[in-house]
């Protein structure tokens, strides 16, 4: 059976008016080998990497689909952790822009991301309460931490020690042993959501930004363990006093410990809180990579900076305060004060500037750089991204913008688009300016200043642009100046909605006064040039009961239809203004429509979340389509077609056909509700605009579309997302308490076991028929060719016992773990015993030491009981040890050659300096010479 009825795919082509989204942090990024000037910013699914010095985007890492929710930039400058809002964390190559490393481990977006000092260690912090730590170098998860009850907002690494510091909402900061993997302090002097954190003074000191105008500041001493060598003594002492105090377990001992936390590892006390200015909760809390400074913003427009002393810094105030006390004493006869002098909190972490942006900050960094300036990057709500330059050798530091980077998107949502008639340029208003941009290379080519503009049009001939206000005005721009030519009070309320006449000698209007206006245009001669210029001109209005929401023309100009706050639709005859049709059936109002090519069908949409499709001739209602999970905001047909594209408020964009009642295809990308869209007169492009500050341009490929496969590709997306849903398998053995495995259920996990399942039914197959081959050699007395499997020729006649290797290896290393644990124990004994014969001979010790500790944990119980894998077990015992102290061997010698290495290099430098030291002071001592010659030759 042929194709009935084919459709094309429209498929994404770019994103474009996003400077920056809010959701996530900026992070200044080192690149081309320069610190300070690149920022790393979200924009939706990807990220984007601006140069603060020109304006420009110089790198996209490229997303899939979920929002980026958290940035974290690695030690070396050389990698991004991105976030996203699903849970998973990728890695991208900041040199490439390749990402090299997926992490699936948490089940709700990723709030907290930070590197340890070598960066060889990633922990990240979920919605889902939890915290866990990845090892980069091996691409793998190493364990999850459980104790927080609400949201993660900030998770530390301490460089001297292995420990951990998390706060959360649940108003706690946790303290963690990664030696042992559990929960040691938990701080509890907070009265709301602890919003961020920050480590200064050398991590001696913790401070915390809550809900409140406080910065509380905590003292962190930390208790070396061969201090105090004699008190598990004493505590045996005092409980030996009772009787049967030998036979103490060990849950009696952890119970101590745990009355006296303080006592281990670290002691917390706060010294005291700094006040900030802002009466709000602190939104972002961070100091810069020296820990020199420390800033802080609420949910207002003022960053508020400070200054921490080093530990130099304070003794020399200590000694000039000593020294002004003694003096004070001196001066009246006193004796040598006694008492120590001790240095305020406030003097110790002092307020430097508070940095007043343009509007709300949603996130910052900061940066000191080589010449002494502290760089500010802010990332603000309204799209625009502003760097700010601290100079510190200033009297009284004042901070100095530098650059602001806005060129590229709209203050505020975009609320109207429109194409123009040769398809090549877009126009796009928001609250405050209207942008015109090059579809092709969706660079932004007129900026003009407006009202909150609410609809939109190309004049014929694509020179000029009206735009209808909030204010009720509309204004008319020439593009080729960029200047406002005209602007007229058109209605008493809002300007809802204009439409084009098929004629193009004018337009319609229609607004919140009731008013239906009807415009042409004309040439009118100004006062000041010579030239006439295009001006508009009010021909008729027509009267109604409720205010008008849209507009529309029949493609003849013979009908108009007009969508009332009443929920009804109401068509009239163009000439006449005489009522022909009244379209009623929606429970909510009408928001957007469009009259089709041929002018059968007009197809309306509502903020019930319906769409329905009525006939032009008679009114009747044909079809009401269930078109989206809130109110559609925007319907327009394709141009000669009966399809059509609706916009919704649950961020999707979804395409119908208006004959078959049919829905098509669903484009998704936007992540928050879609204001508006626009078709080009040929049908090839549709653009978007969304409440996440971007515009979007789809593409009409020349790929078909067949409905069914669609169908079933939205049913393995479903089965997909509830595979990730579903319970997490459990591992045997393992309590369910502070700790837990990193990794997670996913579609690619259960993939890879299958995989990894197929190998292995592979191996069993062509064992069995190579025994049954030499069965038959034997009884035939001579060489029988063997069958070769297809599958191992395709790669290269490598043996069954190879190819289940080849398949392992290519097991991410990332879900190793998660795929381990679907794969049903049938499946082990055979691995096992392949696992015996490549650590033989040598082949991935490491990877296979890795999965084989994995097996045996959670099949401990099965394979022990097993008499046949004892042997093998055995086997195992031995060829492991000695393969891994062979490679041990070899990692030693290898650390040892390359230390070497590196002494020498330092050597040849240090005696290179010295040399270019000496030959500089020769030259500087020949220049001084000739020039006292020359002063004795003058004299």
């Amino acid at each position: 059976m042929g194709l009935t009825r084919q459709y094309l795919r429209y498929e994404p082509a770019a994103v474009f008016g996003l400077v920056a989204s809010a959701r996530a942090a900026v992070a200044f990024v080192a690149l081309r080998g320069e610190r300070g000037r690149y920022v790393a910013v979200p924009a939706c699914e990807h990220v984007f990497v601006w140069d603060t010095r020109k304006g420009e985007k110089v790198l996209i890492l490229k997303g899939l689909k979920q929002e980026v929710s958290c940035l974290c930039p690695s030690p070396d400058g050389l990698h991004l952790a991105i976030g996203y809002e699903d849970g998973a964390i990728r890695v991208f190559n900041l040199l490439s822009g390749e990402s090299t490393i997926t992490f699936n481990g948490h089940r709700a977006a990723v709030t907290a991301l930070q590197y340890d000092h070598l960066g060889g260690r990633l922990v990240s912090g979920s919605k889902d309460t939890e915290v866990i730590v990845w090892d980069v170098i091996n691409e793998s998860g190493l364990y999850r931490l459980r104790g927080h009850k609400d949201v993660i907002t900030q998770v530390l690494f301490l460089k001297e020690k292995n420990l951990l510091v998390t706060c959360a909402k649940d108003t706690l900061v946790k303290w963690w042993d990664l030696d042992t993997q559990h929960c040691f302090k938990t701080l509890v002097g907070h009265r709301a959501e602890i919003w961020g954190m920050a480590l200064l003074s050398k991590e001696k000191r913790l401070i915390t930004g809550s809900g409140d105008s406080e910065l509380r500041v905590w003292d962190l001493t930390y208790i070396q363990e061969e201090q105090d060598p004699d008190e598990p003594e004493s505590k045996k002492s005092k409980g030996s006093s009772s009787p049967g105090a030998e036979e103490k377990t060990k849950e009696d001992e952890t119970l101590e410990l745990d009355e006296h936390p303080e006592e281990r590892i670290v002691k917390c006390s706060k010294v005291g809180s700094i006040m900030r200015e802002g009466r709000d909760r602190v939104v972002t809390l961070g100091t810069d990579q020296m820990g020199k400074f420390l800033a802080c913003h609420g949910t207002d427009a003022v960053l508020e900076v400070f200054s921490v002393l080093s530990e130099e810094e304070v003794q020399k105030k200590l000694e000039k305060k000593m020294k002004k006390v003694r003096k004070k004493a001196k001066q009246n006869s006193e004796e040598e004060p006694e008492r120590s002098v001790e240095l305020s909190l406030q003097e110790e972490i002092h307020r430097v500037t508070n940095v007043k942006a343009s509007s709300k900050i949603k996130s910052f960094d900061l940066i000191l750089s080589p010449k002494g300036e502290l760089k500010m990057v802010l990332l603000l709500q309204n799209n625009v991204i502003e760097l700010y330059n601290l100079d510190l050798s200033a009297q009284v530091p004042q901070a100095v913008r530098v650059s602001r980077i806005t060129i590229g998107g709209h203050r505020s949502d975009v609320r109207t688009l429109a194409f123009s008639s040769d398809n090549i340029a877009i126009l796009s208003a928001a609250a405050e300016s209207v942008k015109i941009w090059n579809r092709s290379t969706l660079q932004c080519i007129r900026t003009m200043e407006c009202e909150y503009a609410l609809c939109s049009l190309f004049v014929p001939g694509d020179r000029q642009v009206i735009v209808g206000t909030k204010t009720g005005k509309l204004q008319l721009y020439d593009l080729a100046s960029g200047s406002l030519i005209e602007s007229l009070d058109a209605h008493d309320g809002a300007v809802w909605s204009i439409a084009l006449s098929p004629d193009q000698h004018g337009f319609v209007t229609g607004g919140a006064d009731k008013c239906v206006k009807f415009w042409e245009f004309e040439l009118v001669k100004d006062e000041s040039s010579v030239q006439k210029r295009l001006s508009m001109k009010r021909v008729r209005i027509l009267q109604l009961d409720e205010d008008v929401l849209c507009v529309r023309y029949s493609p003849n100009q013979k009908l108009l239809a007009v969508s009332l706050l009443d929920c009804t639709v109401k068509v009239f005859y163009v000439d006449t203004l005489k009522f022909f049709l009244s379209l009623y059936g929606h429970k909510l109002p009408v928001l957007c429509m469009d009259i089709c090519y041929d002018g059968t069908l007009i197809a309306t949409g509502s903020a019930d979340r319906n769409v329905k499709i009525w006939g032009l001739d008679f009114g009747d209602c044909h079809r009401s389509l269930f078109a989206h999970d809130d109110s559609v905001m925007y319907l327009q047909f394709v141009p000669k077609s009966h399809l059509f594209f609706t916009a919704g408020k649950d961020s999707k964009i979804k395409q119908w056909d208006a004959d078959k009642f049919e829905h098509i295809q669903t484009l998704e990308g936007h992540h928050q509700e879609v204001w508006c869209l626009a078709l080009s007169p040929n049908g090839d492009y549709v653009v978007s605009a969304s409440h996440d500050k971007s515009l979007r341009l789809w593409e009409r490929t020349r790929e078909p579309l067949i409905l069914e496969e669609e169908r079933e590709m939205q049913r393995e997306a479903e089965y997909e997302e509830s595979v990730a849903k579903e319970e997490q398998p459990v591992v045997a053995g393992e309590r369910q308490g502070e700790t837990g495995l990193a990794g997670k259920k996913t579609i690619e996990t259960i993939k890879a076991a299958e995989r990894i399942m197929e190998a292995i039914e592979l191996y069993r197959e062509e064992m069995a028929k190579l025994k049954e081959h030499n069965a038959i050699c034997k009884a035939a007395g001579k060489e029988v060719p063997f069958p070769v499997n297809p599958i191992l020729r395709a790669y290269g006649n490598i043996t069954p016992s190879v190819y289940v290797l080849e398949v392992f290896k290519k097991v991410k290393s990332s879900e190793l773990e998660e795929s381990l644990l679907v794969l049903p124990f049938s499946y082990v004994p055979d691995l096992l015993r392949l696992f015996n014969e490549y650590i033989q001979l040598g082949s991935d010790v490491e990877l296979l030491c890795r999965a084989l500790l994995f097996l045996l944990k959670i099949h401990f119980g099965q394979i022990t009981s097993n008499q046949m894998l004892v042997t093998v077990i055995e086997n195992l015992k031995k060829t492991t040890i000695s393969r891994v102290s062979e490679a041990r061997d070899v990692l030693g010698f290898n650390m040892a050659g390359l230390q070497f290495l590196k002494r020498e290099i330092e050597a040849k430098d240090e005696v290179t300096f010295f040399a270019d030291a000496t030959e500089r002071f020769e030259e500087k001592k020949r220049k001084r010479k000739k020039k006292e010659k020359m002063v004795l030759a003058l004299l």
